[in-house]
């Protein structure tokens, strides 16, 4: 038994030393997602305007201009880790008017609302948002030149 333990000590001890890699991961791939949405929005700003219209968004052309740019900033700045949590807060807007606004006329069950790809997204932004970036980040590195507090 004492040996069970001491392996779970050091499996322990081993996840505790690399947690810096799950925020990091998590940063890279959805940053990278929401990169990608945005500039693929922009190269087909008249398509995505046009869409914005046929939903009843207002002012369409600058809405969907807003829209797609922040997901291209914000996917950058979620790679990096530079002002993750601004950048987390605009993006989970993004993603509540997309719900608010385009998404939950289709919505009759607590299970459809949470099956729906933008309340995931919401739940993943507002965890950045609550738990920062993580150390393997601009914004870790900043705050320790700046002297605030920073997670360790």
């Amino acid at each position: 038994m004492e040996s069970v333990i001491a392996l779970c000590r050091r499996l322990l001890n081993f996840a505790a030393s690399i947690e810096w890699l799950g925020p990091l991961l998590l940063r890279l791939g959805f940053g990278y997602f929401w990169l990608e949405t945005g500039w693929a929005k922009l190269m087909n700003l008249d398509t995505f305007a046009a869409r914005f219209a046929d939903w009843g968004i207002p002012f369409a052309p600058a809405s969907a201009a807003l829209s797609a740019g922040t997901e291209l900033v914000g996917g950058a700045l979620l790679m990096i880790g530079l002002f993750t949590r601004l950048a987390s807060a605009a993006l989970g807007f993004n993603m509540i008017v997309a719900i608010a606004l385009v998404v939950i006329g289709d919505v009759s069950t607590l299970d459809e609302f949470v099956e729906l790809d933008e309340v995931l997204y919401v739940l993943v932004l507002v965890w950045l948002l609550l738990a920062g970036p993580g150390k393997a980040s601009v914004d870790h590195w900043l705050a320790g030149r700046l002297g605030l507090p920073r997670r360790e």
